[in-house]
């Protein structure tokens, strides 16, 4: 299959969201590429950066804690040199943010960048430290360097040391090692994390992903789970777990993408929330066949029917797109629904049947959590179908069916774009399900399509209110705490508005479905609490107005979103409100998103917080 990186412009791979890789072998000077590739990995969130380069058979380094700008401005103090080299962007796992904690990490002959855990790293660190090797990290990392440096400190090639080193090690990481004794090649490996060999017309480059690098090369190839390579300016080799010689395809670069930019925007968020009324119409098309009003997908799948049971799993707010699945599947298609944390589901003893599917939901295709409950269901269940929005991911390679959301590069580290495009495929399955079990009859099948169809037009007339949520933003500046609530399938969008508010700007925030207001949240009410009501006009619109009404009567500060039958029906005119588009039930979380995301972003720029790259986070979890 031919690659395109228009496939993989989101996120791609375990840890390529904490961590950013770079290696080069050029026939020019290297460090300016290198720094322009780490600026292209900052969309990932990080703490620190360093580049290295080998000249005159000598290793130099640089490390700066902060942003790329940092590594520059030492770079410009203290020039590199070189035609080979490595660099990384360093999201924090082991060891605070610091230059002796940033990467790459030296020990003699040997340096090195990684992306990962080695769960095993205080074993082999006191063995070393008790053979006299000396740290001056907290890192993982350095204890990888430090153990292949032993190595060669016995007489091993460096092929041999680095693939001992491999042996030693466990958990799931990406390496990139350059050697002073070898100056013009560069030793890989990954396990559990991606790695990539890119060719340009000049250069050979290694990285975590194509995206980084997709403006320099025309081709490139993806390594395997447990595959090593030596990469040189001419040849690579890449070895297999067994170490035998490996060929891997190489697929060719798509190169009329488009740069990955803000365009007019004053931050990706901002530009990804705008890309939702085009981006849905992208989630759908391949499953919708407007001319006969039905959804296709899942082709070879034939044993829909005699599903007894759904699994849906995911994190973070993937997790919440699977909550507002569990109504859909239940409602439409009349079939039970678990929903899993992955984290959770992973530990836990659960039971499986062979009438059991499993889905899961991951924007990137490598969340390390969900990646690991695919590998405890498979070959339990029936069937893994995995919605993600990177086709060569691990969790699209280990499915069995495949349904790609279509977003296209989400850059901000609060998912927007991806969220409500993993609603609309979600949405498609219920609607394929529900027409295969034959539950609703085709005039109920078609009216769910065209209110899917809808979306994107009513998402338009959402995004031309943004001036009333930046005005409800103002009422957030100072609020220490925010309350969101919920009924029915907007519940979910509760969670994950109150999850929006909390990533980017740092307010406190609780979801709730508003039954539960007197059990326990009421408590918290008084005039300085904002609580935001998500209540359209449906059947549970009467339920959803008595909370508020009791909300009100504790002199509450409450925002009732809904749409203009609700704010007509709404118990007092002076209610704040925010009047959304009329919409079929159906899709109301898609709509109702929305206004999570915009009440969200617009607090975050008014308080000034970096609404991109929120502190302490990264785009993906991909570690435990």
């Amino acid at each position: 299959m031919e690659f395109s990186v228009k496939q993989a412009l989101g996120v791609t791979n375990w840890f390529q969201d904490m961590c950013g890789i770079i290696g080069m072998i050029a026939q020019e000077e290297v460090t300016p590429t290198m720094l322009e590739v780490l600026k292209k990995l900052e969309y990932r969130g990080y703490d620190s950066a360093g580049l290295a380069t080998i000249q005159n058979s000598k290793i130099e380094r640089r490390r700066a804690q902060g942003k790329i700008e940092n590594l520059e401005l030492l770079i410009k103090e203290k020039p590199l040199s070189g035609h080979i080299g490595i660099g990384h962007t360093r999201w924090a796992t082991h060891g605070v943010p610091s230059e002796s904690n940033a990467h790459p990490h030296q020990k003699g002959d040997v340096i090195g960048v990684h992306n990962g855990i080695i769960e095993n790293f205080r074993e082999i660190k006191a063995e070393l430290e008790s053979k006299g090797y000396q740290f001056t990290s907290e890192t993982d990392t350095e204890v990888v360097v430090q153990l292949c440096a032993s190595y060669l400190d016995l007489g091993y090639t460096i092929e041999k040391a680095f693939e001992s080193t491999l042996s030693r090690l466990e958990g799931a990481f990406a390496l990139c090692f350059m050697f002073q004794v070898n100056a013009d090649k560069l030793l890989i490996a990954r396990r559990g994390a991606p790695l990539v060999v890119g060719y340009g017309n000049s250069a050979v480059f290694v990285g975590s992903d194509a995206v980084s690098l997709s403006h320099l090369i025309d081709d490139v190839i993806f390594l395997e789970e447990d595959d090593w390579a030596i990469v040189e300016s001419k040849s690579l080799n890449i070895f297999n777990k067994s170490g035998v010689i490996t060929n891997r395809e190489k697929k060719r670069i798509e190169r009329n993408f488009g740069e990955i930019g803000k365009g007019n925007y004053q931050h990706f968020m901002l530009k990804e929330i705008n890309e939702q009324s085009e981006v849905l119409s992208y989630a759908t098309a391949s499953f919708i066949d407007h001319k006969s009003s039905r959804v296709e997908m899942l082709h070879g799948f034939n044993e829909i029917k005699s599903i007894s049971r759904l699994i849906l799993i995911a994190c973070g707010t993937a997790y919440y797109a699977c909550a507002v699945a569990k109504y859909w599947f239940e409602k439409y298609a009349k079939i039970p629904v678990e929903i899993d944390v992955a984290s959770e589901f992973r530990y836990r003893d659960s039971p499986f049947e062979d009438k059991d599917l499993v889905i899961l939901v991951s924007q990137s295709g490598e969340t390390a959590d969900t990646l690991a409950a695919l590998r405890k269901v498979k070959g339990k269940v029936k069937k893994i179908i995995s919605i993600i929005n990177v086709m060569e991911s691990s969790i699209a390679r280990e499915s069995d069916f495949v349904l790609p959301i279509k977003a296209g590069p989400e850059i901000g580290v609060a998912s927007t774009k991806a969220f409500t495009s993993q609603l609309a495929v979600l949405a498609s399955v219920v609607i394929y399900f529900a027409s295969i079990r034959q539950i609703l009859s085709n005039k109920e099948i078609s009216e769910l399509i065209d209110a899917l169809m809808s979306a994107p037009r009513l998402i338009a007339d959402v995004l031309a209110k943004e001036e009333e949520f930046k005005n409800f933003a103002l009422k957030l500046e100072n609020a220490t705490s925010a309350l969101f609530l919920g009924r029915g399938s907007l519940y979910p969008l509760a969670l994950e508005a109150a999850l929006k508010l909390k990533e980017i700007s740092y307010i406190h925030a609780e979801g709730y479905p508003s039954g539960e207001l007197k059990h326990g949240p009421i408590a918290l009410v008084d005039s300085n609490m904002p609580i935001v009501c998500f209540a359209p006009y449906n059947d549970l619109f009467e339920k959803a107005i008595s909370n508020v009404e009791e909300v009100l009567a504790r002199s509450g500060n409450v925002l009732l979103i809904t749409d203009q039958e609700g704010g007509d029906r709404s118990p007092q005119n002076h209610l704040p409100k925010i009047i959304m588009p009329k919409c079929h039930s159906f899709i109301e979380p898609i709509i109702y998103a929305l206004p999570s995301q915009l009440i969200a972003y617009h607090t975050a720029v008014i308080k000034g917080t970096d609404v991109d790259q929120p502190r302490n986070l990264a785009k993906s979890v991909t570690v435990e």
